[in-house]
């Protein structure tokens, strides 16, 4: 079963850093394109943490901090490729949906190769950056749960003796 990143939201900072932030469960895909028509310099505070960090979530089209690897089935995989597509038919004036379902599809298997690379329940953060004149790098990490430490120990049971 192939896998994608689903939008996860651990605290409520995806509520107050993006404009549109996308819901918990949602599947998500990277969506660079979303930031290849304008500078990052001409960006708000939003914007710009949306173009840093965010992953895009295909059903709100919002963006979130972190997802989580999951499985999908042949049916929820082929809706994602075309709520995406529509997506680039009403939001990015792709011609029609025959011609946006091929490069949905492109974002999509992109995202499932980043799900395949990693255990269900992984959670993914990315970062990017532009590098040159229009050229963006994404970098993808795993976020490791906190450890777990050792409690220092405040008390210890011994057998009782009784009292003689």
């Amino acid at each position: 079963m192939p896998k994608l990143p689903r939008c996860i939201r651990l605290d409520q900072s995806d509520l107050r850093i993006f404009a549109e932030p996308a819901e918990p469960g949602e599947w998500a895909v990277a969506g660079t394109f979303a930031f290849l028509d304008r500078s990052p310099a001409g960006y708000d505070s939003r914007e710009r943490l949306a173009f840093s960090n965010g992953w895009l979530g295909c059903s709100s089209f919002g963006r979130s901090t972190l997802v989580e690897v999951a499985e999908i089935d042949e049916a929820g995989y082929f809706a994602v490729v075309e709520s995406l597509a529509r997506h680039f038919v009403e939001a990015y004036g792709a011609p029609g949906l025959a011609a946006a379902l091929p490069a949905a599809r492109d974002e999509v298997d992109h995202a499932a190769s980043l799900g395949s690379e990693h255990k269900t329940g992984t959670l993914l953060a990315m970062e990017r950056e532009l590098e040159g004149v229009q050229q963006i790098r994404e970098r993808y990490r795993v976020v490791l749960p906190p450890r777990q430490e050792e409690h220092a120990r405040i008390w210890s049971m011994e057998e009782d003796r009784g009292s003689d």
